[in-house]
């Protein structure tokens, strides 16, 4: 069965299945588009361009055209988990006959992290949706009948991100939404908290956020302008503290939900935006009340149409399970850019990783993009992690904020030698504490960093990579950010990556084993 399914509103994308295999999925984001971008209609025909077959099924991931309150649903609406949260019926296209297929955004967080885990289709599981809106735990059986436990409190991600705003004096009161990005910085932020008594003000405020009714009326920071808080400041050490004590609140809430009412200790599928804090799911799986963890790499809206590809083929054959890989999206594009400022030549290992142990900071671009929000090795900047200045110096490439850390990306055998950690972390999901203080472009405030683990079976030509460099150096691990613009996803052809490295002082990048050194930077450390 062949399925080709998008999902509207922000994260937009487009993903197709053959026969239970997932051919791509291509997200509005990347190529340098706008964060969190809908799916426009050039994109979606140059997704059908792609492939050599009519789908059998053109599938919609449901949403909604009005929030708070839900109005007006696109598809089966965002809502539901039964059968009444999906359409099926009969259309055509170019003139054949083919079905239509709809499941609701709640369904689509559901199924598709079921379609993409590692346990076997028949092996009962329990599952978390936590997200902007929804925040409830699951059981899906071995039918797949998925039956609502219930819910600590709703909106858990919008309450997150919102708390970031409401310190942040560059954010208006009069905001009609909360910032999208401000949930990572949050979890950033929380680093820096301390152990210090809960305050009454603290208390006061988190007990007004969590009990607001995200789904019926949005958080506003001019509704909250007589807080302590409001405007308190980024660098405030009460608010980072207040960060900290939030962060821990949430989740020790939705804990002591599952504690008590999830005897059973199945696997659990962690899916929605607050699936990327990574201290939450290391904390999931240390916590003792379930056999496995699995958190999907798109696990935000970002897999949306996934899942929704995944319920279509499981409703019309009865597999709801997909083969599938993280470098699922696009080849870069070589599109005629002017190279004349760089120098071209087929890429020495041995040499490069010379220059990276030179505190020199290149763009990696290999195959196929990443799928979801996380630069995984594909489309990543890579620079030693041994010191402070290359922390430094990558936020400012970036222009992001200097709290920010920076992730590490190491052979899977590196991990006990280097980490304390919970297992391998393919799609950087999860803390890792760093053993050693020699890693420190890569050990945020807190001893902790977010670590992708890399094999040679997973991505080959990142590994060699890896291999070299801990040959020369000793230590089997680089810096790895994604490769993008500001407030855009990752690059994904040549003339915007000409443009970056010239413009943010990159000193070269590789691209599919071929390296392109600045002019200007050649042999300058």
């Amino acid at each position: 069965m062949r399925i080709f399914a998008y999902k509207p509103g922000h994260d937009g994308h487009v993903a197709a299945i053959e026969d239970g295999g997932l051919v791509f999925s291509i997200e509005a984001e990347k190529d340098s588009g706008k964060r969190y971008g809908p799916v426009a209609t050039d994109m979606l025909l140059e997704s059908l361009q792609k492939l050599d077959w009519v789908p059998d099924v053109m599938a919609t991931s449901g949403w909604m055209r009005e929030f708070r309150p839900m109005a007006d649903p696109i598809g089966a609406g965002y809502y539901g988990i039964d059968s009444g949260a999906v359409i099926s019926s009969e259309t055509k296209m170019m003139g054949r006959d083919v079905r239509y297929f709809s499941s609701s955004h709640e369904r689509s967080h559901l199924i598709g992290s079921y379609a993409m885990s590692p346990f076997p289709q028949g092996e009962p599981v329990y599952a978390l949706v936590w997200e902007g809106v929804i925040g409830n735990f699951y059981r899906i059986d071995e039918n797949l009948v998925i039956t609502k436990i219930g819910s600590p409190f709703n909106g858990p991600g919008h309450k997150y991100g919102f708390l970031y705003g409401l310190a942040d004096p560059a954010y208006p009161f009069d905001a009609r939404k909360s910032r999208r990005e401000d949930a990572g910085k949050l979890m950033a932020l929380s680093g820096f908290g301390e152990d210090v008594p809960e305050t009454p003000e603290e208390s006061a405020l988190i007990e007004r956020i969590l009990g607001w009714d995200a789904s019926e009326y949005p958080l506003l920071k001019k509704d909250f302008a007589d807080s302590p808080f409001c405007n308190i400041g980024l660098d405030s050490q009460e608010f980072r503290n207040l960060a900290k004590r939030f962060q821990n609140e949430i989740f020790g809430r939705f804990y002591a939900f599952a504690e008590e009412n999830m005897k059973e200790r199945l696997p659990i599928l962690v899916s929605g935006g607050c699936g990327l804090n990574c201290d939450w799911n290391s904390d999931w799986r240390g916590c003792g009340l379930f056999a496995d963890v699995f958190v999907q790499p798109c696990t935000n809206d970002s897999g949306s149409a996934i899942g929704t590809a995944a319920d279509a083929q499981f409703h019309y054959t009865g597999n709801a399970k997909l083969d599938w890989t993280v470098y699922a999206g696009e080849g870069f594009v070589h599109d005629g850019a002017d190279l004349g400022d760089f120098e071209v030549a087929p890429l020495d290992l041995q040499d490069f990783v010379t220059e990276l142990s030179d505190a020199k900071i290149f763009a990696w671009v290999n195959g196929r993009y990443e799928i979801g929000p996380r630069a995984l090795g594909n489309r990543s900047l890579i620079a030693a992690p041994f010191t402070t200045e290359t922390h430094r110096r990558l936020n400012a490439i970036k222009k992001r904020e200097s709290f920010r850390p920076i992730a590490p990306i190491l052979m899977e055998e590196e991990l006990d030698r280097l980490f304390n950690n919970h297992g391998p972390s393919p799609h950087m999901l999860y803390f890792q504490t760093v053993k050693t203080d020699s890693l420190k472009a890569v050990t945020h405030v807190d001893g902790s960093a977010r670590a992708q683990t890399v094999t040679a079976q997973q991505n080959p030509e990142m590994y060699r990579l890896l291999e070299t460099f801990r040959a020369k150096t000793g230590y089997g691990v680089l810096c790895n950010t994604s490769l993008n613009f500001n407030g855009r996803g990752f690059i994904n052809r040549m003339s915007d990556l000409v443009a970056y490295a010239l413009q943010t002082g990159l000193d070269g990048f590789v691209v599919d084993g071929t390296i392109y050194r600045r002019h200007d930077h050649a042999g300058v450390s």
